[in-house]
């Protein structure tokens, strides 16, 4: 995506050819600098002999190529090389009359040793650091290009510092530009998309916001699906210095949902029938139950029993087709949270028995607001149920309704199972169970939470659930007095 990371597939192929070069490279480097550094030894000695020596500063003269060799060569070099560079001063000393007593050895040699110790040591040193260095990039980077994802890492201006393999090839592939900020290239898809508005306005908040965010787009010509994500990059004192971007194609999945919706829709509308046709002809059984033994009317409550439910079934998931749809009808008038809050309790109140389970109604006084009263009455219907299902025999529910100057609040309150804490962020998907109630064979599809919070955001209220394993579990819905005009929520 930018000049530098567009050319790093292409960098990738010819790394053989460019790693033979560089040994090349260094072979010839190394032959240089060596014969620099003898030459420059050699010049040196010629120099003093030529021009009488340098007095007491004689031997400084040798120490740069010293110091240059043995970088090369290492330290037990650069201690050759010392004593090399001590003879060769002595040897001009000797020439032009300079002192050459053991002392005046002792005093040259030693430097120029330990130069040369030095140079080879730091030399050493430096080279392993750079070669670990190395090995840690290559291998950053192999995991980096390994990933499914494509990923980037931007500085704070959105200008690309690093870019793997897969964002590459997926640049290549949607024509992104190779210029310009992130942004501003993934501005390029916007009329490609199946909301180019919403894309734009999204890009425009990320370009403002550097939270994390998630984000999916579709594009229209291919169908294809795409998720991104993006995390801040800071310094310890909370300063922004770059930008995570993740890029992730996860058309597969979104298939896969939407053929599993339209069956899940199609064989609902398919079993309606029949199950309507069931429940008629259970009704005119009804009406001989007095003529039919013992065991035929318990056949016939159990038949009963299985077709309501079986119906609730059907109901609940031709429901979230129409959520998943965006098509939830919501007819709104003034109603009374109290009135429907003892008829849910009234409903369900059956079932509690039956677990011998306390089902208690708290709310004082009328609280009118405005709502779908069919559709509220069944959030709290499902909420009332799911306590019931998730509390063992012998347990208490409470469903309390208070209200505010602006908002009604509702609560329903169980001493049950709970749910394990690191599985609360999931019971609001699609026919997701929590594992202790799976282990306990608990019957459920999953979709109640799902049906509640559609209907609960429908009406502009909110909902959330608080749990305990082994403690029970709490579920608050918040709801506006009044509503907009009626009609269609999404």
């Amino acid at each position: 995506m930018s000049a530098i990371a567009d050319a790093y597939l292409a960098e990738r192929t010819a790394l053989p050819a460019r790693l033979h070069a560089a040994v090349l490279r260094v072979t010839q480097r190394r032959k240089v600098v060596v014969g620099v550094g003898i030459t420059s030894l050699l010049l040196t000695f010629v120099g003093m002999l030529t021009t009488g020596g340098s007095g007491t500063i004689g031997t400084i003269m040798y120490v740069p190529w010293v110091a240059l060799l043995a970088a090369e060569l290492g330290p037990a070099a650069g201690v050759l090389v010392g004593i090399a560079a001590t003879g060769l001063y002595f040897a001009a000393a000797e020439s032009v009359g300079l002192p050459h007593d053991p002392v005046t050895l002792v005093l040259r040699l030693a430097p120029l040793v330990g130069v040369g110790v030095a140079a080879g040591l730091s030399s050493r040193r430096i080279s392993s650091d750079a070669l670990e260095l190395q090995k840690t990039s290559a291998a950053q980077q192999a995991l980096l290009d390994s990933t499914l994802d494509g990923i980037c890492l931007t500085d704070a201006s959105g200008r690309i510092l690093l870019a793997n393999a897969p964002l590459q090839r997926i640049s290549v592939e949607l024509g992104i530009p190779p210029h310009g900020t992130v942004i501003e290239r993934l501005l390029s898809l916007a009329d490609r998309t199946t909301e180019p508005a919403r894309f734009r306005d999204r890009m425009r908040e990320l370009a403002e916001n550097p939270a994390a965010s998630e984000d999916e787009f579709e594009l229209t010509e291919s169908g294809r699906v795409f998720q991104g994500c993006t995390a801040p990059v800071q310094r310890r004192d909370g300063t922004l210095v770059g930008r995570i971007w993740s890029l992730r194609e996860v058309t597969s999945d979104r298939r896969l949902e939407r053929l599993r919706d339209a069956f899940v829709a199609a064989v609902s509308h398919e079993l309606r029938t029949p199950l309507t046709s069931v429940s008629g002809f259970l009704e005119l059984l009804g009406d001989e139950e007095d003529n039919l033994k013992l065991s035929g009317r318990t056949y016939l409550t159990a038949a009963r029993r299985g077709t309501t439910r079986l119906q609730r079934i059907v109901e609940d998931l031709l429901l979230v087709a129409e959520i998943e749809a965006e098509r939830l009808e919501l007819r709104t008038e003034p109603v009374d949270l109290r009135e429907l809050a003892a008829a849910a309790v009234e409903i369900t109140r059956a079932a509690a028995d039956e677990k011998h389970i306390a089902l208690t109604l708290d709310v004082e006084g009328s609280l009118p607001l405005e709502a779908d009263g069919a559709r509220l009455g069944q959030v709290l219907e499902n909420l009332l149920s799911n306590a019931i299902k998730y509390t063992p025999a012998g347990g208490a529910i409470v469903l309390s309704a208070s209200g505010g100057d602006a908002h009604r609040r509702i609560e329903v309150a169980d001493n049950g199972i709970g749910v394990p804490h690191e599985e609360l962020g999931q019971l609001f998907s699609r026919f997701y169970r929590a594992s202790n109630a799976t282990r306990r064979a608990i019957p459920g599809t999953g979709l109640g939470l799902v049906i509640a919070r559609a209907i609960v955001e429908g009406h502009g209220g909110t909902i959330s659930l608080d749990s305990r394993e082994g403690e029970g579990t709490t579920v608050t819905v918040t709801l506006p007095l009044c509503q907009p005009d009626g009609g269609t929520y999404l």
